[in-house]
């Protein structure tokens, strides 16, 4: 019997908003402040804009998405891992605050959840065994993330320059912010809010996790 032919999978309109949702999120942006980073207007990637007048849906042009790309500075294929997970189903991880991480142990020296006693969320899955999910509080990593917000963290993802990520130090202090530079000697981190730009000594450092997801 001959084999039929599988019908390709086509990108949907929702998808394509969805990973631009998720672009700004991981910017730490709305959908308005993406449009501006990109040097467009301000109403471009705007919800209400998605369908016409008449009803018909609305894509955004490849000028404007390339744009939203180069201003956050990612590259086409974590966009396309962006239009994938909403194709994801959710899974739970451990969920964790501040304070928790903070704590030795709950965590190994690989940046994985150990121990006991830490709750539990639904998010899309990471495809990492050992991801967790960390809620900020107050608002020290304001205006990037606000008081309530869910990151989701992959221990297991490669983190690279430009990417945010959650950094803990030996003596137990966290640090959520943009990797800048990272040598054998030295991890620069550029934390949102009043801390800064943080300078951070290698050996002082117990694991880095990268950001890969937020809620906000």
């Amino acid at each position: 019997m001959a084999r039929q032919a599988r019908t390709p999978r086509l990108l949907t309109h929702e998808q394509i908003w969805s990973a631009l949702d998720r672009l700004a999120a991981r910017a730490g942006l709305s959908a308005s402040g993406l449009a501006r980073r990109a040097g467009l207007d301000p109403t471009t990637f705007n919800k209400s804009k998605r369908i016409t007048a008449d009803g018909r849906q609305r894509w955004p042009s490849t000028e404007s998405l390339a744009k939203a790309l180069a201003a956050t500075d990612t590259p086409l294929d974590i966009f396309v891992q962006l239009v994938g997970d909403g194709a994801r189903p959710a899974a739970s991880v451990p969920l964790f605050d501040l304070a928790q991480v903070a704590q030795r142990g709950n965590f190994d020296e690989n940046g994985h959840p150990a121990g006991k006693g830490f709750g539990e969320i639904a998010l899309p899955s990471a495809d990492d065994a050992h991801a967790f999910a960390l809620e900020i509080s107050g608002g020290a990593y304001a205006p990037a993330y606000r008081d309530g917000d869910v990151i989701l963290v992959s221990p297991s993802t490669a983190i690279r320059r430009g990417d945010r990520g959650v950094a803990k130090m030996r003596d137990g202090t966290v640090f959520i912010g943009e990797l800048r530079r990272r040598t054998a000697k030295v991890l620069e981190l550029m934390t949102p809010g009043a801390q800064g730009e943080q300078t951070l000594a290698a050996a002082d450092v117990e694991w880095i996790a990268r950001i890969v997801w937020v809620r906000q």
